[in-house]
């Protein structure tokens, strides 16, 4: 796997719920694949058609909630690098 693939994309989708189960019949009918499997980048192709607002709103929480973990990883990575300096430069003293 490459940097920005993702094999889950190419895999058919399973109808365990109703919900499911419509979407995967919707997108059926509307993409007709030759092997009669719908998979999740069929369906991320059809709601990007006809409800973008919907893969918007869930992009862009995404990505402010890995923009969040990026700062408060980075914050803790600057308290653990300062602690250690501190503990480094008492036992320099010693």
């Amino acid at each position: 796997m490459q940097l920005g693939e993702n094999p889950g994309l190419k895999e058919s989708v399973q109808p365990d719920n109703s919900l499911k189960e419509w979407l995967i019949n919707y997108v059926g009918e509307k993409l007709n694949p030759d092997n009669d499997q719908v998979t999740l980048e069929m369906m991320i192709e059809i709601l990007a058609e006809e409800f973008p607002e919907f893969l918007l709103a869930v992009a862009e929480e995404n990505w402010i909630r890995g923009y969040h973990q990026a700062l408060t990883d980075a914050e803790t990575g600057r308290a653990m690098a300062a602690k250690e300096n501190a503990k480094n430069e008492t036992n320099n003293e010693e």
